[in-house]
């Protein structure tokens, strides 16, 4: 049974956004017409607090994309995103949700940031995502979304590290650093991951 996961598709990580990726609303259409191919889709949604301490604003003195030490974890500071019932923090309204099944909140803890759509960046706590994928009996799980340097990259890493077969869709993601994000590709097909595109997806995973 396959899963394809949805990554942070909100408005704050889109052009015009807190933290926009730069053409990251070119992936929308890739997501809409793949999503009917997979048994199940979720999406995963940054939904922090306000005040949250990954946010440059709340540390006096320092700058966005700084890095300081957050209770033992390095931690790069942002500018104020995906607050808690912000505009910034919806879904985009060009993304079809109807297909999307469960929505999984990350980053809710105010004192630790959360890339992983499994589990907080110190996997202090688990989101629940993989309990919930192996009760609907997925094995393998197909990634989209942003950024796909980081929050996309993480949630491979956990995927493969819960132990499912683990695909990126490269045209489904948009990263921040694309000469990062490919690094981070040969990093995680060493570790047993796939890569398509959507055209290659296409011809290999019939409509349902």
């Amino acid at each position: 049974m396959k899963a394809l996961l949805i990554i942070d598709v909100q408005n704050d990580f889109l052009p015009g956004g807190s933290l926009a990726v730069a053409g990251g609303d070119a992936i929308l259409p890739v997501i809409n017409r793949i999503s009917d191919r997979f048994d199940l889709v979720v999406a995963s949604q940054d939904w922090h607090p306000p005040g949250h301490k990954s946010f440059a604003s709340n540390h006096a003195g320092r700058q966005v994309f700084e890095e300081i030490d957050l209770h033992g974890l390095a931690q790069t500071l942002w500018p104020d995103h995906c607050v808690q019932a912000s505009q910034g923090a919806e879904f985009s309204p060009q993304l079809d949700m109807c297909p999307v099944e469960a929505i999984f909140r990350k980053g809710t803890d105010r004192e630790i940031d959360s890339y992983s759509a499994f589990h907080d960046n110190g996997h202090r706590k688990s989101t629940g995502l993989a309990d919930y994928l192996r009760g609907k009996d997925i094995d393998s799980v197909y990634l989209t979304g942003l950024a796909g340097d980081i929050c996309v990259y993480f949630t491979a890493l956990d995927a493969l590290a819960e132990g499912f077969s683990t695909t990126i869709i490269t045209d489904g993601c948009k990263p921040f650093d694309e000469s990062d994000f490919n690094h981070k590709l040969t990093e995680l097909k060493s570790r047993g991951l796939k890569v398509v595109t959507s055209a290659e997806l296409e011809q290999t995973l019939p409509s349902t």
